[in-house]
């Protein structure tokens, strides 16, 4: 008798065993299910939130590319600046979208008229314009001259233009510390011309106007 009770404490004992194991080998494999299905809920979250993300952000590139077509278009088309016929009939095209303003219309012995979007500021020497256009009746090399202190500090770059077959002088970087722009200056009979932007932002426009400059050498 006591030979068969130690066998069946012994079955129990082996049975509660492989019980307790299996209950083990469960909750283990239950941790890991929840601690995968967290992990995946996680990325899952983390994977939404990137292509939520990626979509505004694809939209607002989209958008500001839609914005600056329409800006685009509405410069277009072209308006014609035709400047006095005694300072030689200085033509170019510019963006219907920008105002002209004279500020000297050629009565005296210089001629001054300056362009921006909508509306132009009043006339100063440290408010940016989209464009300024001065003739006046100074030496070409003396105008170019003016500008070697600028060159040689680095402030200004130099380089060679041309507008209908005039050669002419082109200026780009830092006029003042207000004023960084480009500038092209040009030959008109005793006069000379100066036309310049005052910022880099207008410089794609700047860059189509000067290729329509034309005058009366």
């Amino acid at each position: 008798m006591t030979s068969q009770h130690k066998y069946e404490r012994g079955g129990v004992s082996g049975s509660l065993i492989a019980i307790i194991g299996l209950i083990v080998l469960l909750l283990a494999a239950g941790s890991a299910a929840i601690w995968a299905y967290l992990n995946y809920n996680d990325a899952k979250t983390d994977l939404d939130g990137k292509l939520r993300v990626a979509t505004l952000e694809a939209k607002k590139v989209q958008g500001d590319e839609d914005e600056k077509k329409f800006a685009q278009s509405e410069k277009e088309p072209n308006r014609q600046f035709v400047g006095p016929d005694d300072f030689g009939r200085l033509t170019f095209d510019y963006p219907k979208t920008w105002s002209v303003y004279e500020a000297k219309d050629g009565s005296s012995t210089s001629y001054e008229a300056y362009l921006n979007p909508v509306t132009v500021p009043p006339v100063s020497s440290t408010t940016q314009y989209s464009l300024r256009v001065v003739i006046e009746p100074k030496d070409y090399d003396q105008v170019v001259k003016t500008y070697e202190p600028l060159v040689k500090k680095g402030d200004l770059r130099t380089s060679a233009v041309s507008a209908n077959g005039n050669n002419g002088t082109r200026l780009d970087g830092n006029f003042t510390k207000d004023i960084r722009g480009s500038a092209v200056i040009y030959k008109i009979r005793d006069k000379t011309l100066t036309v310049r932007t005052d910022a880099d932002t207008f410089k794609p426009d700047f860059e189509s106007l000067i290729k329509t400059i034309n005058f009366n050498s």
